[in-house]
């Protein structure tokens, strides 16, 4: 797909967008292709592209968290690099060529909380859906195996608890330069 087809498939032409938002996704895309239609697209001035992610970080209490922390250990091997890397350092290597308007800028994205409550079945499947964990079963590894699992769930407080957990989250945003 040609950039002038991308911008007719998001909608609106060029000049014309006030706001631009991802979360949880820019690090996987063609960034130069996507900052080429990000600028076309944002209003001049005053057109905003915001973008927002979380990793691995979180909180929900001490046993869990050092359980956790294992498990997080144990799945940096299967990430896909180097996309991964900018989420998992919090944004701070992302390239990002546009001009800060006070919320976070390249090398220094503002960091939030974004607390969410969940039960364990809940927190599992969100586990389950992480491209490390797919990438290691395509490998052959089942990062949540049974006895995983039967320990995050042990340390979580039991399968029917419901928690909150305090994901460690970053976002960067800015105006067209």
């Amino acid at each position: 797909m040609t950039e002038d087809e991308m911008v007719d498939l998001i909608g609106g032409g060029e000049n014309s967008v006030d706001l631009i938002t991802v979360a949880t996704a820019v690090h996987w895309f063609d960034l130069p292709r996507f900052y080429a239609i990000a600028n076309r697209l944002l209003r001049k001035p005053g057109g905003i592209i915001a973008v927002w992610s979380y990793n691995t970080d979180m909180v929900v209490s001490p046993e869990f968290d050092s359980v956790m922390t294992r498990f997080n250990a144990e799945t940096i091997p299967y990430c896909k690099f180097p996309e991964s890397r900018y989420f998992l350092d919090g944004y701070k290597t992302l390239p990002f060529p546009f001009e800060s308007v006070g919320l976070g800028s390249e090398g220094k994205p503002i960091e939030l909380e974004m607390k969410k409550t969940v039960s364990f079945e809940g927190f599992l499947r969100m586990l389950r859906s992480w491209s490390a964990v797919g990438a290691a079963k395509e490998k052959g590894v089942d990062l949540l195996s049974d006895n995983v699992v039967k320990e995050l769930e042990t340390a979580w407080g039991g399968y029917e608890l419901v928690r909150t957990i305090v994901y460690k989250t970053f976002m960067l945003a800015g105006t067209v330069r």
